[in-house]
């Protein structure tokens, strides 16, 4: 199917807040990365979300060129084109964006997508995310509600970050201390800012609940998801929604480790996209290692000899690793409860 709309993108996320599910946001950094995800999503029957970190638009570019907005561009025209093949709706987003990088990634993507919607097409991206968890709170909030205004005219949800993901991600690293979890001031304090998130130009709300990026096994961090709960509490409070309400869609962050349990708990309390990106990088590199070590004698000249053009043809590796990073998506979807759920089916 095409890329999602702005319509297909927000009926979407309101019925994965509806039926309870989330949406993984897979992300990607190659050509071969995003075919994975793609397969993945449809092995599952499951819409998606597919994402570029700064990182991974700089590396999309080319390792020489290193240029954010090059590589965004690339990208997106490039999975528009291959999406159309697939039985699932997917959208496009770009992932953690520090302060520092706004001017060079974010701002000039939503300055594209505005001349798009301009003159009729839609907008590159989806979505895109401001990552201030590095600034205070109060001037985390003024920039997401310049953002917030100029993404709704464009056609865009901005999703920002309200609370510290501990780890490090593309040079955005945050330490492992009492700002991992968002507290029901931090809530509120957003709603004042921003408004209802609904209302003023739609956004999503990374809310911090021991979450860290990276690397760590289960019980090495201790999530907290009834955070989210209260934090629901608190903004529906702010708003006078009735007790129940959930106004906050909420995204998972630093999810690599995260127990069956915990990751039902943050969907249970809203969560409608979760983050994966270290689980799926292991699972596209793992096949290739396994490739390299099985066949040595082939993707090496050793000993003087030729090797074998079957084995270190980079189609014969890439396929296996494509194949191991969409198991891994579909397992995503499974524990999301995203696993048929599309809109066109």
């Amino acid at each position: 199917m095409p890329i999602a709309t702005p319509e297909t993108y927000a009926q979407m996320l309101d019925t994965a807040k509806e039926k309870s599910f989330a949406f993984p946001a897979i992300n990607v950094s190659s050509s071969q990365t995003l075919n994975a995800a793609l397969q993945g999503f449809a092995e599952a029957g499951s819409d998606g979300i597919i994402q570029i970190s700064t990182g991974g638009a700089d590396y999309l570019s080319g390792p020489t060129i290193k240029n954010m907005v090059t590589g965004s561009v690339a990208f997106a025209a490039y999975a528009a084109e291959v999406a159309k093949n697939y039985p699932v709706n997917v959208a496009l987003h770009t992932d953690h964006c520090p302060k520092d990088k706004l001017d060079g990634f974010v701002r000039p993507l939503i300055d594209i997508s505005a001349e798009r919607v301009a003159r009729g097409d839609a907008p590159l991206f989806q979505s895109h995310m401001w990552d201030g968890s590095a600034v205070p709170l109060e001037e985390n909030l003024q920039i997401a509600e310049e953002l917030l205004a100029k993404c709704a005219a464009a056609h865009i949800i901005l999703e920002i970050e309200v609370g510290v993901v501990g780890g490090e991600e593309d040079g955005v690293e945050g330490a492992i201390d009492d700002k991992l979890y968002t507290t029901p001031e931090d809530a509120i304090a957003t709603i004042k800012a921003l408004g209802d998130p609904m209302t003023n130009g739609r956004y999503l709300t990374a809310l911090t609940f021991g979450n860290v990026h990276g690397v760590y096994k289960p019980g090495n961090v201790k999530l907290r998801p009834e955070i989210l709960k209260t934090a629901q509490e608190a903004a529906a409070k702010e708003l006078g929604q009735s007790e129940g309400s959930r106004p906050f869609d909420l995204v998972f962050h630093g999810g690599s480790g995260s127990t069956a349990e915990e990751i039902s708990a943050a969907v249970d309390y809203g969560v409608v996209k979760m983050n994966v990106d270290t689980d799926t990088q292991y699972a596209f590199t793992r096949p290739v290692a396994a490739h390299m070590f099985s066949h040595y004698d082939g993707v090496l000249k050793v000993d003087g000899e030729v090797g074998d053009k079957k084995t270190y043809d980079p189609r014969a590796w890439g396929k296996a690793a494509e194949a191991g990073m969409a198991a891994r998506v579909v397992e995503a979807c499974e524990n999301l409860r995203s696993s048929g759920h599309s809109l066109g089916s």
